[in-house]
């Protein structure tokens, strides 16, 4: 069977997720995405293009999904995400 066709597990998928994690750490200023987010667009907004309203829907979902990010990460230290990150995919 190929790896596709198999039923991921939580061992799978735990280290997947630990690697984005700590790649969007290393990244750096995860926390105020968000915000930088929301400037672009709104000066994109103001373009003609920006008229576009699958475009702004795009928008709007990127934002959310940014948003969602930042507040699950917000109670933990950088020092913390970075150390269960490093426990995860050892």
């Amino acid at each position: 069977m190929t790896k596709e066709n198999q039923k991921p597990s939580h061992h799978d998928v735990m280290p997947s997720v630990a690697n984005f994690l700590s790649n969007l750490w290393f990244e750096g200023e995860f926390r105020e995405q968000p915000e930088h987010l929301s400037e672009i667009f709104e000066a994109l907004l103001e373009t003609e293009m920006g008229d576009n309203h699958d475009l702004r829907a795009k928008m709007l979902n990127c934002i959310k999904t940014s948003k969602m990010l930042a507040k699950a990460l917000e109670p933990f230290s950088d020092k913390q995400i970075e150390k269960a990150c490093k426990s995860l995919t050892a």
